[in-house]
């Protein structure tokens, strides 16, 4: 991305899109009775309190009755079903990884089977995006968090945190193509989640050689673990990499949250919160809701001059439903360089 004169003005800037994942599923109900909902009927009002506190993507994953992540696709659906009434305008972006939750004490915390996982393309109704990560990397999820963030919750059990220290995510280059193409077929947005440069370029390689045609919707997914730390000098980084024409979310864990967001806000970038990145306020007296991390970021956006998006403007701004029909155009409308024709040849030619 290009940063010129007047990049940090908000008049020069999208609107703030802000994406909520209230659902974190891997918590249990105890850990935040508060926040966490369990009932159908509360998921669904999680999702309106999400939205009425100003957020317009949802990150979609779902609960079973006794409070367990749902690894069943007909649950999904009948959630992406009753989201579709209660919050028309929203983006529903499902997690990728449905659930990640370790089944039982001493399993490993782990993503469902490939095919599995390719049966998102199937879900009905079908939702807006889907994540995709590209590249099997190690996804420890408590690297970076300290003691004090896990005390109390499931996680500090020694199992628990052991499983989370040793997840790593699938996501090998045939399983990559091979999904992006089915959700593609479908109408569904790829929603791409990198933790680093290396992704990006594996990534960048497959718009070359014509494997996604379509708008750039990423995340920037600094948690550490086999993942970037977020830290300036990582951002920066990446920001090198991403062409101006993607809309680039960056997301965090913990207390992490809340500045890298402001980051993400000053440079015109988007921003994503809720319980399945951080519980707690910043000076961690208490915990904090989806909602009210939500609320937290539109105040703050509104000092910076930059107005939260609404639903129908988030959709425009996401591109959602938009594909391209070339490699060419998908490089131009991205804002890539094109691809590179051999020099001895036009030598020839122009000869």
């Amino acid at each position: 991305m290009n940063f010129l004169d007047g990049a940090l003005f908000p008049e020069n800037q999208d609107k703030l899109v802000i994406t909520a994942a209230p659902y974190g599923p891997e918590w249990l109900p105890s850990d935040f009775p508060e926040d966490i909902a369990v009932s159908m009927d509360d998921q669904v009002q999680k999702a309106v309190d999400c939205y009425n506190a100003g957020a317009t993507v949802l990150h979609v994953h779902c609960r079973e009755a006794d409070g367990k992540g749902s690894k069943r696709l007909s649950k999904f659906n009948e959630l992406l079903a009753k989201l579709r009434v209660a919050v028309p305008d929203m983006v529903l972006q499902v997690g990728g990884s449905i659930s990640f939750a370790p089944e039982s004490d001493g399993e490993k915390a782990k993503w469902l089977s490939d095919d599995t996982r390719h049966m998102l393309a199937e879900l009905t109704p079908t939702p807006d995006q889907v994540t995709v990560v590209v590249n099997t990397v190690q996804m420890n999820l408590v690297e970076q968090m300290e003691p004090a963030d896990l005390e109390g919750t499931s996680i500090s059990e020694p199992t628990t945190y052991n499983a989370y220290r040793e997840m790593t995510v699938p996501g090998g280059p045939g399983w990559v193509e091979e999904h992006v193409k089915r959700l593609t077929a479908k109408g569904i947005q790829s929603a791409f989640q990198f933790g680093n440069i290396n992704s990006f370029e594996s990534f960048e390689r497959m718009v070359r050689r014509g494997a996604y045609m379509g708008p750039l919707c990423l995340n920037w997914v600094a948690i550490g673990g086999g993942s970037d730390a977020p830290n300036i000098y990582n951002l920066a980084n990446f920001l090198r990499a991403v062409p101006n024409g993607t809309k680039l979310t960056l997301e965090s864990t913990m207390r992490n949250v809340l500045p890298v967001n402001m980051m993400a806000i000053a440079m015109g970038l988007h921003v994503r919160c809720g319980i399945e990145d951080n519980l707690w306020t910043q000076d961690r007296k208490a915990k904090m809701s989806t909602a009210k991390q939500v609320e937290q970021l539109v105040r703050i956006s509104r000092e910076f001059g930059r107005p939260a998006a609404t639903g129908k403007e988030a959709r425009k701004i996401l591109q959602i439903g938009t594909f391209y029909s070339t490699i060419e155009e998908t490089l131009e409308k991205n804002g890539f360089a094109p691809n590179r024709k051999p020099v001895r040849a036009l030598l020839q030619a122009a000869e």
